[in-house]
């Protein structure tokens, strides 16, 4: 995994899965999820802070270190019914020093969360009524709800580390830490379309909100990277940093400052920087390697074009992934998944740089799903000559 990262060719390209819900989903601890792992063949990952099966938090799409408040923040739920909605809607009032930040959100039947509003979740973008967050004087009231992690939340991490690590000592698995944010960060709490919107009208507002985020963002990545726990790889969680969401133009302006910032912060510490986006960048490509990224984890080939990725990344970045996790894997033939496999192997593999996974979840456990995990590990031992497990 080391040499794949550093772009040189080991004895055979590593498969590691990015993610993998449908075995987390069925273990008892992370620990058991990464042995479980292992004896599929797989090569495991250790991730820090740990990510339990079972996750029920105010940040849930927020991997890593918690999110604190500022002890002077409190915060005011309810439930109205304004004539004018089909769905009742859901408030939540973050009452800060410095102002109140408000965010409504309706409660539609598939809601995952009963009467309450997380802070930082992708289930609120879709169905809000209004974000906390709506302009320049919102800024003041949002730093108490992003503050430095607490020197107690660094021993908790190192204590919560210390078994993982040795699990990890003792396979010889990569450990990554993580995760990072920025403008998905945004989406939570501003929206995704506002967002969109801001980089031509609101160009300032949206460089102070990335900004604030970013030094946030770094805060936390210090706190992780300098508790004296060896990580060899930072993962920043980027879905909302590509082109569906930014022009390479204002991908350079907003984007690219903050994403070099922290691969610069991660290499201070001598960690590996990697950058989880899994659709529509090719046209970023080129700036992705500018800002420093190690590895892209997301290299998906119903969105991506492999050989024209291998050629512009050869030797610059590692890429991770190859087959495609929904369609191919989840609800796919046999055949189409040993198909995808060949294929990424026979363009991304060749002169290192490469680690095999599907992208970027298997979230389903279901006979078809476990099927065809089965044959997707089975064909990759096959093309690295590699005895059956």
């Amino acid at each position: 995994m080391l040499a794949a990262l550093a772009c040189q060719e080991p004895d055979h390209a590593p498969c590691s899965f990015m993610l993998y819900g449908g075995l987390k989903d069925r273990c008892t601890s992370y620990a058991e999820f990464v042995e479980r792992q292992l004896a599929l063949g797989l090569d495991a990952v250790v991730e820090l802070p740990p990510r339990p099966p079972v996750v029920v938090n105010d940040t849930y799409n927020l991997h890593g270190l918690p999110v604190s408040y500022d002890p002077r923040v409190t915060v005011h739920e309810e439930i109205i019914h304004p004539a004018d909605e089909e769905w009742p809607v859901m408030v939540k009032e973050y009452r800060t020093p410095e102002g109140v930040l408000r965010a409504e959100v309706r409660q539609t039947a598939d809601w995952r969360w009963g009467d309450h509003v997380p802070f930082l979740d992708d289930y609120i973008v879709p169905r809000a009524r209004k974000f906390p967050v709506e302009g320049p004087d919102d800024l003041p009231a949002l730093r108490y709800l992003l503050t430095a992690p607490r020197p107690e939340e660094a021993a908790q991490f190192r204590a919560e580390a210390g078994p993982l690590l040795e699990l990890a000592r003792r396979h010889g698995l990569l450990v990554t830490g993580g995760w990072g944010v920025g403008a998905d960060l945004v989406g939570w709490v501003y929206g995704l379309q506002n967002m969109m919107y801001a980089g031509f009208d609101r160009p300032e507002f949206l460089g102070a909100l990335l900004e604030l985020i970013g030094d946030w963002n770094r805060q936390r990545m210090a706190l992780l990277l300098g508790a004296g726990v060896p990580i060899d790889l930072y993962v920043k969680r980027a879905w909302y940093e590509n082109c569906d969401f930014w022009t390479p133009r204002t991908w350079r302006r907003f984007i690219l400052p903050q994403l070099r910032a922290d691969a610069d912060l991660a290499h201070r510490y001598g960690a590996r920087f990697g950058y989880l986006i899994t659709a529509n960048c090719m046209p970023l490509l080129d700036l992705i390697a500018e800002a420093g990224v190690d590895v892209i984890q997301g290299v998906d080939p119903r969105a991506w074009d492999l050989a024209a990725t291998k050629r512009q990344l050869d030797g610059k970045v590692c890429l991770w992934g190859g087959v495609n996790g929904h369609l191919t894997v989840e609800h796919g033939s046999p055949a189409e998944v040993r198909a995808e496999v060949d294929e990424a192997c026979r363009v991304l593999a060749p002169g290192g740089g490469f680690i095999l996974s599907p992208v970027d979840n298997v979230r389903e456990d279901t006979e078809l799903a476990r099927n065809n995990v089965s044959h997707l590990i089975g064909r990759w031992r096959e093309l690295t000559g590699q005895q059956p497990v």
